[in-house]
Order: C-alpha cells, then structure tokens, then sequence
C-alpha cells in the first residue's frame, strides 16, 4: 500500500537569509521565515513501470531539492498526523505533493494559513481551488528537474529560453524567487494574465507529451519530440486552441517551438497519462461540454488517443 507522510519544514531566520528577504522579498518583513509542507511518497511494487515510480518519488525529490536551498540548519519537520503549531512563523507554505493529495493538505493546515500556500501541482488547479475559496492563491511552474534524491536541481533552461521558464504568482511569489535563486535556478515573478498563459502551455506540454508517447509505449519524452513530432504537433495546436477560446485569450506565437524545446532539455523523462483529471481531464472536460451542448468535439485527435489507450 502506498504510504504518505506530510511534513512541514519551518526556517530560521538566520541572517543570512534575513538579509535575502531585504533584497528581495521587498514588503515582507525581516522575521518573516518559509514554512515548506511537503508529502514524502514512498515507491511502490505496484508501479507501472519506471514512468510511475518517477512520479511517485517525484514529491520527495521536488522537496528535497527546496530544502537544500534555504538555511542550513534550525528547521522543524512535522510528519503525517501532526498539525501546524500556532506558533508557526508566518510565512509562504511550499507544497509539494501529488494533486491528489491537496485534500489532506488543507485538512491538516489551519484554515488561517490558507492564504500562505504555495502549489507546485502541474496540471489544472484552478476548479479545485476554486472550489476551496482559493482562487487567485499562491503557484509555482516548476520547470526544474532533479534525476534523483539528493542531487542538485537542474534548471529547465531551453534554447528557446535561456532566460528560463519557471514562474511564481501570488502575495509569497518573490519569497518563492528568492528561494529558487538562492538555490541556483531562474524564477519569474508574473500577473495573473501572464502566469495563465504559461500555466496552461504547461498544461498543453504535459497533456500532449504524455499521450502521444503513451501510444508508442517506452517512449521518453526526447523520443516523442524527435520521432514523433508531426503527431504531437497536431495535438499541441488542437489543445492551444480549445484552451484559447475557453478561456478567452491569445496564446504568442512560437508555442510548438518552445514546448518541444524544453521536451530536448528533459529527453530522458519517461512518459504516461497520469492524474487524468488534472491534466488531460480538462481538456476532456471541454469535449464534453461541447458535445452536452449539441457542439463539435474541440478536441476530437485528443479524445481519439485517449480511447485508443483505453483511459477513457
């Protein structure tokens, strides 16, 4: 059985890190310390291959790797059944674990803190955080790997963005770019308009990726991007356009280019369909809407592959 334990990592304000906060953390005041919850996900034996154990170890990798980026010492772990002591600083709450866990992490965080979460899911969150009173709340695009425990992150910086592609939104934004820098990566702080935008070319990368190379099974992601690309292709431009009209916006040009680009900078990720309604299920989810109201599909190569996988 899987097992999960949750903790939270509460920082010192050492002074080192105090005077980053004056750098950068502008309006946040010095005593102010990150409090980071992560979710340790143990491997499993009921894996579906090395795609699943990656992403089941993916959280405690991710959480790690945060960790290696603040202060060296003075830091409180609570695990799995243990609450936020009320005398927490204040400060951002890192979470990083599988989306389907955010329940939990509600559960045992006091409602007060709410506003101090910070989500680095991928996929679509913004029904279930909506749903939560949570909209508008604290996200992180992570667009940095870690090939395994204990090694240091490594930025996804393509050659259609060598400024890099990681962004943060909300009120702990620049506290979360601080963090990331110290530890070596980029990190934009953007608006809401703009963090939409690149939320949902995420959205469209992980989709589109993921089932193309789950119709040629043990293909990584390089593989889809290079042996592959006329069907990813055409899937990347069904999927940006049913995400621009549901959500009224325009995508910039040269989004197939940079999607493919950071895919060369992870060539080595495997690839499955996974935690199908936050990702590829949004998109499904507009098919269905079209097809309830008596529309055409938005997505009919999308909701072919996925019958011909028999996720749907």
């Amino acid at each position: 059985m899987r097992r999960v334990a949750h903790l939270i990592l509460v920082q010192s304000a050492g002074t080192e890190l105090m005077g980053l906060k004056a750098a950068v953390f502008l309006s946040v005041p010095a005593a102010v310390t990150p409090t980071l919850r992560r979710h340790h996900l143990s491997s499993s034996s009921r894996g579906k291959g090395a795609a699943s154990r990656l992403l089941r170890i993916s959280a405690a990798v991710m959480a790690t790797a945060l960790l290696s980026m603040g202060p060296s010492s003075g830091d409180l772990l609570l695990r799995r059944g243990e609450a936020l002591p009320p005398a927490a600083p204040a400060g951002p709450i890192l979470v990083c674990t599988r989306n389907d866990d955010l329940d939990g992490v509600l559960d045992a965080t006091p409602k007060s803190r709410w506003p101090d979460l910070v989500f680095f899911q991928n996929g679509m969150l913004d029904p279930w955080l909506e749903s939560k009173g949570l909209a508008g709340a604290n996200q992180v695009l992570a667009y940095f790997a870690v090939s395994k425990l204990g090694e240091p992150p490594v930025d996804g910086i393509t050659d259609a963005n060598p400024e890099g592609l990681t962004a943060a939104l909300g009120n702990w934004a620049p506290a979360v770019a601080a963090r990331l820098q110290n530890g070596g990566l980029t990190c934009k702080v953007l608006d809401k308009d703009a963090f939409e935008k690149q939320m949902l070319e995420k959205l469209i990368w992980i989709s589109a990726f993921m089932l193309v190379g789950a119709r040629h099974p043990g293909a990584t992601v390089g593989a889809v991007e290079k042996e592959y690309r006329s069907e990813v292709s055409s899937l990347i431009a069904e999927l940006a356009s049913a995400a621009a009209a549901e959500r009224g916006l325009t995508f910039d040009e040269g989004m197939e280019e940079r999607l493919c680009a950071y895919s060369r900078a992870v060539a080595h990720f495997p690839t499955a369909v996974k935690e199908f309604k936050w990702r590829n299920g949004w998109f499904y989810s507009l098919t269905e809407k079209a097809l309830a109201e008596g529309k055409p599909d938005p997505c009919p190569l999308h909701t072919a592959w996925l019958k011909e996988i028999k996720v749907i």
